[in-house]
């Protein structure tokens, strides 16, 4: 679940703060986008070097960096990340949270964060079980935080009871849990066809198209950080992915991927159709491979099967059905027709005529438009974003 997720890694000044190395290593191997930000008191116990390191971009402290004096904004820092989780937050950090106090960084991008806030206390048993900081504890948790309690165990003054942090890979676990239990999409099955179909000429030839399959990809990997359980049939393409939801179908051509589509469909919750299907393939493909005799060469084409048409007309009342739609001329009108035509309830016009849209780009720029002709236009962004936006948009629908 946490693959793609943009973590926010807050360490404070404890001698728990060397588990931040393991923790940030472990969000890094799932798969997860890591920023750090530490207090003064926490580079007693571990250098930002480290963190920087692990986390593969580097660990702020301060409102500015270095000699350049370039400007650590801790609105942006609040504004990017999925979740914020202080680990550890110290008494001192954990009391000026809860009174709103705001002298570092760490405090300025809590304050300012819309993301969700996670937060694993360490101190000494007898600093934990201070009234005050049961409190703070206690105001934290009425803010909306959530508080992961400190473990009982041997603590650094040598005494045992409650204060340890939680293991990191404690931590990473109630990571995937609110990840999992805040998933909007958990339970649902979904279909998504991405990439070129190949159509077959002869055994080394074919009929195809400049289609990289980078936005059906994108897709794919966004609807299963939303809890999805995603079918992809690919067409031929270079990309790969990897991912515990995702189930990859790799298809040639369009007959093959209509025969993929029409099996995973009937279970199907959300149908995603983003592949670049062949309108026409040759109608008797050779057998061996056509010699170069003539001047000339003619090859009869006959209509592939329209699977998002077809299918579409299969659609129960539990579907929800989205198109694509690349033109080059009369866009609106094209794709509007494709709506009622193909059943679909959401559409998804991109046009050549975009600098930086359709084939090829790792950016697009869309416009959204449903069944009742509401329609949505979006500035040009990479391909992560705009299956960020499709997505959403089939959300705030169903």
């Amino acid at each position: 679940m946490l693959k793609g997720k943009k973590i926010l890694v807050g360490v404070t000044g404890s001698i728990a703060a060397y588990k931040a190395a393991i923790f940030v290593r472990l969000l890094v191997k799932q798969g997860a986008e890591v920023k750090v930000i530490m207090t003064e008191a926490s580079k007693e116990f571990i250098s930002p070097l480290t963190l920087s390191t692990l986390s593969k971009n580097p660990a702020l402290s301060d409102f500015t960096t270095g000699n350049s004096g370039e400007w650590n904004n801790h609105v942006e820092l609040g504004l990017w990340a999925d979740v914020m989780i202080i680990a550890p937050a110290s008494a001192n950090t954990l009391g000026k949270m809860a009174n709103g106090l705001c002298d570092n960084l760490l405090l300025a991008t809590y304050l300012s964060a819309r993301c969700p806030v996670l937060f694993a206390p360490a101190m000494d048993l007898d600093m934990y079980q201070h009234p005050s900081v049961q409190h703070n504890l206690e105001k934290l948790r009425s803010f909306g935080n959530e508080l992961i309690e400190a473990r009982h165990g041997e603590l650094a003054s040598g005494l045992i009871g409650q204060g340890r942090m939680a293991e990191p890979e404690e931590l990473v676990e109630v990571l995937n849990s609110f990840f999992s239990s805040n998933a909007p999409l958990k339970g649902k099955k979904v279909l998504i066809t991405a990439g070129p179909t190949y159509e077959a000429i002869d055994p080394v030839r074919f009929v195809g198209n400049y289609s990289s399959g980078k936005m059906g990809y994108a897709l794919a990997e966004e609807a299963a950080q939303n809890g999805a359980r995603v079918t992809l049939v690919s067409g031929p393409t270079h990309l790969s992915i990897n991912h515990p939801l995702i189930e990859v179908i790799q298809v040639k051509s369009g007959k093959e991927m209509f025969d993929a589509c029409e099996k995973a469909y009937p279970d199907s919750d959300i149908n995603i159709f983003a592949a670049a299907v062949a309108d026409y393939a040759p109608r008797s493909p050779a057998d061996q491979k056509i010699k170069k005799s003539t001047d000339s060469f003619g090859i009869e084409m006959s209509k592939t099967i329209d699977i998002a048409k077809t299918l579409g007309a299969r659609k129960s009342e539990k579907q929800f059905n989205v198109g694509f739609a690349l033109e080059t001329n009369n866009e609106m009108e094209n794709a509007i027709g494709k709506i009622h035509n193909k059943n679909f309830d959401l559409i998804v016009l991109n046009s050549l005529q975009d600098s930086g849209a359709g084939f090829g780009h790792d950016t697009n720029k869309i416009a959204l438009i449903d069944k009742a002709n509401n329609i949505q236009h979006f500035e040009l962004k990479t391909k992560k974003e705009v299956a960020q936006d499709i997505i959403n948009s089939i959300l705030e629908k169903i």
